[in-house]
């Protein structure tokens, strides 16, 4: 049971609200106008049916303002919007209804006009249960939160990929046409139902993918001008008005607009950047091939890395392209050395600083650096030798000394850090200070460097330039046919600015051999004339040539002696030291029916020449006669002359000469075409060095037998003590790898024998 004081208090509370809904009206005519007022409210705010034919009920507004003010007045109209909350709750199957039957037909026929009449609808709903503004905010924003709470609910996953395509189609047409008003309408539905704060993200998503494509339709390929200009009008006339409607409605003035639009158009500029950041990266490897004609792609790049900030991507997939289609045997090297001074040049447009070089170039040279013939196309062309018209060097820059990588100056009050992503962060001073004192620091010296100090910066050493120099002057000099030696005496003044004075003074008296070897062939000619002409070197300075054991028969071997002997009256100090099987020996051969002229190898010219003591010859008595020949060379040289028809096989390795052509015209005359000219066989850098070992080897082979076992580095400490040796350990580690391929060494946890 209630006590006294319980029944009190309810009653007083009681009296209270009824004094409040009465409103000190005499007997119960303010209760009675109160729940007149409640009546006309809720039959005010009841949802209907917008597909009932029954017409709704028309209510004074004055009246209902009336009844509204009485509700709010005695304060329940937090209950009266609880009730018609309630009421809108139970009247949600209606537009669940309509929903599933427009996306239902959506889904059947993909047609983005389906959503859009839904759309319409759901807007028709929303205006049709919307309270009177009069009524005040709170009861609109309430019935905004639940209406949209419960449409959000409803609406399938193909809703989204109906207003993707709705939306699409929006921007289709306001690209074609932008002065159409046509979907204002539509955006304004958009609006009232809140459909793009929901949606925003992926209406933002059909205008990247309509930058994207495109982007890609008018960049793809495109290297020759900058297109970044064309692309930014583009958007401004094209993407910008398309904008507006869901971005930034509701705007007064175009500064407004302007003003709405700036970080969703900041947003679309930035994907238009990375969108070309991104074709020009994956298109990278073919703009590196085609520059100079793809510089315009190379300054978008440019621009686009400083918006975009890719600049790891890129270099990662330049990288990666070098090593699919580039860095692999079956590319040739001077393609590989092409491609590395156009990454070079490429890469100085794109990112001046050089951190983008300094990533990219170490594959390809740690590559180049193991490519035995790489250090002869980079020589070749230095002195112009290329095969096409394609050069490492390019005429239009100044000739340069080569460059030295630069060592850091740290007390340099202007000294300035690397740049961030240059992946050389200095941790402490130690490494710093490890960094001054080496001076080995690629990324400032590639920074600096003109293309060639940077392409000879791939090896240790110069050394090994000069040496390859020599031997390709050499060969050059010796193919030299009419004397004239300007294009090469230009060349070596080129090369020593390049290289310096003292490392060109061995081409320098190469050179001078050629000119008094002319100069002495004339005098030779002068006292007693000779239908040789040799040309004459001085052994010391010039590279190793390849050696024969040659020697010429008959009247070769008369005219070789008395040249020799006519030199010697003129240089009494000096004696030739013939190299027979070099050169090329011109001969008319004179038969009994016809004359065959001929320009051939002088062992060619040897063997021709023993015919005339006999007519038929055996290959071993034909070798013999001529010094120590293989069969195999001596077999090739005969065929020359069976070709011809001079010779005929008659028997096994027995050659017979024919005095009279075998079904040949009488008269006719047969010339044998000078073989293409191909540069004398001089020894190169690497067969030098090969051969060098090989005396290294007994060294070695001394060491070995009296010490035992010996590491390696043992027995590279031990070699620099011999004369001319300048081999590295790596050198060294190949060549004992080499020996032991053979036999010769034994290698067991780092220690090399002697082979058994």
């Amino acid at each position: 049971m209630a006590s006294n004081a319980v029944r009190a208090q309810v009653a007083a509370k009681w009296q209270e609200s009824f004094a409040r809904i009465n409103r000190a009206e005499p007997g119960i005519s303010g209760l009675m106008s109160f729940s007149h007022a409640w009546s006309l409210a809720t039959a005010f705010l009841k949802p209907y049916d917008l597909n009932d034919p029954t017409p709704r009920p028309r209510h004074d507004m004055r009246q209902v303002r009336e009844a509204f003010d009485i509700i709010n007045k005695c304060r329940r109209l937090p209950v009266m919007l609880e009730v018609f909350l309630e009421d809108l709750h139970k009247s949600q199957h209606l537009i669940a209804r309509e929903v599933e039957g427009y996306m239902n037909l959506y889904e059947s026929n993909s047609d983005p006009e389906t959503v859009k009449a839904l759309i319409f609808r759901l807007a028709e709903w929303y205006s049709a249960w919307k309270p009177n503004a009069e009524l005040g905010q709170t009861i609109t924003s309430a019935y905004t939160l639940a209406f949209q709470t419960h449409l959000f609910s409803i609406l399938p996953a193909s809703f989204a990929r109906g207003v993707k395509a709705l939306v699409a189609a929006t921007l289709v047409r306001i690209v074609s046409q932008p002065s159409d008003q046509q979907d204002r309408p539509l955006w304004q539905a958009f609006d009232t139902l809140s459909l793009i704060e929901r949606y925003e993200t992926l209406i933002a998503s059909v205008g990247y993918e309509y930058i994207e494509v495109y982007v890609l339709q008018t960049c793809a390929g495109s290297w020759e001008e900058p297109m970044l200009a064309n692309l930014r009008t583009w958007m401004i006339n094209k993407i910008v008005p398309w904008m507006v409607w869901p971005f930034a409605r509701g705007a007064t003035s175009a500064d407004e607009a302007k003003t709405m639009m700036q970080g969703v158009g900041s947003r679309f500029d930035f994907h238009m950047h990375k969108t070309l950041c991104d074709l020009r990266t994956c298109e990278i490897f073919d703009i590196i091939v085609d520059f100079p004609d793809s510089s315009g792609a190379l300054q978008d790049l440019k621009e686009c890395l400083q918006r975009v900030d890719q600049r790891a991507e890129l270099a990662q997939s330049i990288r990666q392209a070098n090593k699919k289609r580039l860095l692999h045997p079956g590319a040739d090297t001077k393609d590989i050395l092409l491609s590395y001074v156009s990454t070079i040049k490429c890469l100085r447009i794109v990112d001046p600083p050089g951190v983008l070089l300094f990533k990219v170039a170490d594959p390809i040279r740690r590559y180049l650096r193991d490519r035995p013939d790489a250090i002869r196309c980079i020589v070749a062309s230095l002195v112009g030798d290329g095969e096409s018209g394609d050069s490492l060097v390019d005429d239009s820059e100044p000739i340069q000394p080569l460059q030295q990588p630069e060592i850091e100056n740290y007390a340099d009050p202007e000294w300035t850090p690397e740049p961030i992503d240059a992946d050389l962060v200095i941790l402490c001073f130690c490494l710093l200070l490890l960094v001054k004192l080496t001076g080995t620091k690629d990324f400032r010296a590639s920074k600096t460097s003109d293309i060639i100090s940077t392409i000879v910066s791939i090896y240790d050493s110069k050394d090994l330039f000069i040496k390859e120099l020599q031997v390709l002057l050499a060969q050059r000099l010796l193919a030299i046919k009419d004397g004239n030696f300007d294009r090469e005496r230009r060349n070596i003044e080129i090369l020593k600015i390049r290289f310096g004075e003292s490392a060109l003074q061995v081409c320098e008296v190469m050179l001078r051999d050629m000119t008094d070897s002319r100069r002495i062939d004339q005098h030779v000619q002068s006292q007693q004339s000779s239908v040789i002409h040799p040309t004459i070197i001085s052994r010391h300075f010039w590279p190793a040539l390849e050696t024969s054991s040659i020697v010429m028969p008959g009247q070769f071997q008369d005219m070789q002696e008395q040249y020799a002997k006519e030199f010697t009256t003129f240089k009494p100090d000096k004696t030739l030291r013939w190299l027979p099987h070099l050169g090329r020996v011109q001969l008319e051969l004179e038969f009994d029916d016809r004359t065959v002229s001929a320009d051939v190898p002088p062992l060619e010219a040897a063997f021709i020449e023993l015919f005339s003591e006999k007519d038929t010859w055996t290959v071993d008595e034909l070798a013999s006669r001529v010094g120590t020949v293989s069969r195999s060379a001596a077999l090739k040289s005969l065929a020359t002359w069976v070709d011809i028809r001079v010779l005929k096989e008659d028997g096994e390795h027995v050659f017979k000469l024919l005095s009279v052509a075998e079904e040949a015209t009488p008269g006719a005359k047969t010339a044998i075409k000078p073989a293409t000219d191909e540069l004398p066989p001089v020894m190169s850098v690497q067969q030098q060095q090969a051969e060098q070992m090989k005396v290294y080897w007994k060294f070695i082979e001394g060491m070995l037998t009296n010490l035992g076992s010996l590491p390696l580095d043992r027995i590279q400490t031990m070699l620099r003590l011999a004369p001319g040796y300048d081999r590295t350990i790596e050198q060294l580690g190949s060549f004992m790898e080499a020996a032991k391929r053979e036999g010769l060494a034994t290698v067991k946890d780092g220690m090399w024998r002697l082979g058994k």
